[in-house]
């Protein structure tokens, strides 16, 4: 990796974490200093804000071990791929039920960004295919989410009135219309997409949340438009019972 914009702190950091992690509660400052050739006074400082930070645990005999912050993020980083291999089983049976591919994605500052899918054969394929990104104001999945920021994390996401970009002649082009659509899908608990993203592809998303009530991804199902009338109390219906039980399996 270019190291142009290398910061030596963070690779120190990085060395002593390794360091306490294949020796736990076994190594003191003096050790960790001899060890990686750290001076004791930038060491002191390393292991004064990585515990300050909960990365490390001073205990009562000098030595340290890792932290309660690094074991919550490990979690969160195993928990990304679990919840992608529960999604991939459940939507397979949501799926043939609605007849209609589904997504997950995650929000990624004002983007979504797709996750997985489980696609039903169809002359049509969505465009949608994991690791694309979309503006989050054209895309139900996106409304779904942001529905669950306060109001300055929203303005500091979209700081101005005009939208952009705008994909379709349905696209959401207001700040303030997007508001209002906001407000009944954090009622409701979805939010739809109707020919804002793509002409003709309607589309119901639901919020998928952790154990502690936090949006972490959301849930969609597709269709054309002549289907959405036929199948959109199904798609909401089902899309609704999906993130509830994939919600669940985060607790």
């Amino acid at each position: 990796m270019e190291k142009k914009y290398w910061v030596p702190a963070l690779e120190k950091a990085d060395d002593v974490l390794q360091a306490i992690s294949e020796q736990p509660s076994k190594l003191r400052l003096i050790d960790l200093s001899n060890r990686l050739g750290i001076n004791k006074s930038s060491m002191f400082s390393l292991l004064n804000t990585m515990e300050a930070l909960d990365w490390v645990v001073r205990e009562t005999e000098g030595t340290y071990s890792l932290g309660s912050k690094l074991g919550y993020i490990g979690n969160a980083f195993f928990k990304q791929f679990s919840l992608i291999d529960r999604f991939r089983k459940e939507a397979a049976v949501t799926k043939h039920t609605i007849q209609e591919t589904i997504q997950l994605a995650k929000l990624e500052q004002h983007e979504v960004l797709y996750l997985a899918k489980e696609e039903m054969p169809s002359p049509v394929r969505l465009a949608s295919e994991p690791g694309m990104k979309l503006p989050a104001h054209v895309t139900a999945l996106g409304k779904a989410m942001l529905a669950s920021l306060d109001m300055p994390e929203f303005v500091k996401l979209f700081p101005q009135e005009a939208l952009e970009p705008c994909l379709t002649p349905h696209t959401i082009g207001r700040r303030s219309e997007l508001l209002k659509q906001l407000g009944v899908a954090r009622v409701q608990g979805y939010a739809f997409d109707l020919q804002e993203a793509v002409m003709g592809f309607c589309c119901v998303a639901a919020p998928v949340r952790d154990a502690q009530g936090q949006v972490i991804a959301a849930i969609s199902c597709s269709m054309f438009q002549h289907e959405w009338e036929q199948k959109r109390e199904l798609a909401q219906r089902e899309i609704c019972a999906l993130a509830a039980k994939l919600s669940q399996s985060t607790a």
